[in-house]
């Protein structure tokens, strides 16, 4: 799930930054350049290796020009979704696959995952800070949790969904482990404001949060990854896929399991599709799932 871009676009930010510098002031060029960067990543791109290719420049030069405006929502929402796509379709998933044949390199992998997962957080995390002075903060304290708006939701679900990709990664890292309620507070707040975020994203995520909570409940978060389903109309390859990996393994159900990961396999997307990326990485990690269903079971 890296940034849906065009590598031939990477450029355009920097024309129009030269196109303006003559009659504008630098903060317009920059708030210029963010706002086309930010568009960048929401681009569509069904070519994993064209987006793996891509992507490292698009978050290194996005992150030099969110730096000074930490503030830009839509460019920090961006650079936190890239970074987190980033980590779990080309680093901790090429960590599963070596797993098995070479683990010293995986737990490399595995380490540097849960580095871009911070990453990816930590932009999210500061323009909501920049937007609400104290946010942070406040969400350390369950008594007065801080508010969203409709228009933050899109930070918090990443900061949360980076968050839980970077504990995951994190078992012998016990102050990182110790953060999961503040990462589930945060999906909390997106889930209160605006549920039907992302055509079922939000509610994916809040399963897989329900399944690694201690003392979570099976059957919430098995609600949690049918209300994904129906919000996307069963065009989420990651849904099923979700719902496979959080509901059918653990259970040891493997019936569920195939059937669950031969209807990710299914789903296809219409040309131009925005989830056309993501449910191509997520189908890739079907196929994985099912080449090794023997060895999960």
């Amino acid at each position: 799930m890296a940034p849906t871009l065009a590598a031939c676009r990477i450029a355009l930010p920097l024309v129009a930054a030269v196109a303006l510098a003559a009659c504008s002031p630098q903060q317009m060029v920059m708030r210029s350049v963010a706002d086309e960067l930010a568009s960048q990543g929401q681009s569509a791109e069904d070519d994993l290796e064209l987006a793996r290719e891509a992507s490292a420049f698009y978050l290194k030069f996005s992150e030099s020009v969110l730096q000074p405006q930490p503030a830009h929502a839509g460019l920090a929402t961006a650079v936190a979704a890239g970074f987190t796509r980033y980590a779990y379709a080309f680093v901790a998933f090429e960590a599963d696959r070596l797993e098995a044949t070479d683990a010293q390199a995986a737990h490399r992998l595995r380490q540097r995952a849960a580095r871009l997962y911070r990453r990816g957080r930590d932009h999210a995390l500061a323009a909501l800070d920049a937007a609400r002075p104290g946010f942070r903060r406040a969400l350390a304290d369950p008594s007065a949790p801080p508010g969203l708006q409709p228009g933050e939701v899109a930070l918090a679900y990443w900061a949360a969904a980076a968050w839980g990709g970077q504990i995951s990664l994190s078992k012998d890292d016990p102050d990182t482990v110790a953060d999961l309620p503040l990462a589930i507070r945060l999906a909390r707040l997106a889930w209160d404001t605006d549920p039907a975020f992302g055509n079922g994203d939000l509610a994916s995520l809040m399963g897989s949060f329900e399944v690694a909570r201690p003392g979570g409940s099976r059957d919430r978060a098995a609600g949690y990854f049918d209300e994904a389903l129906r919000r996307s109309g069963g065009r989420s390859a990651g849904a099923f896929v979700a719902k496979a990996e959080g509901i059918a393994q653990p259970a040891g159900d493997k019936a569920a399991f195939i059937a669950l990961l031969e209807q990710a396999l299914a789903v296809r997307d219409a040309p131009g599709s925005p989830s056309a990326l993501a449910n191509e990485v997520m189908r890739r990690r079907a196929r994985w799932l099912l080449d090794t269903a023997d060895d999960l079971f």
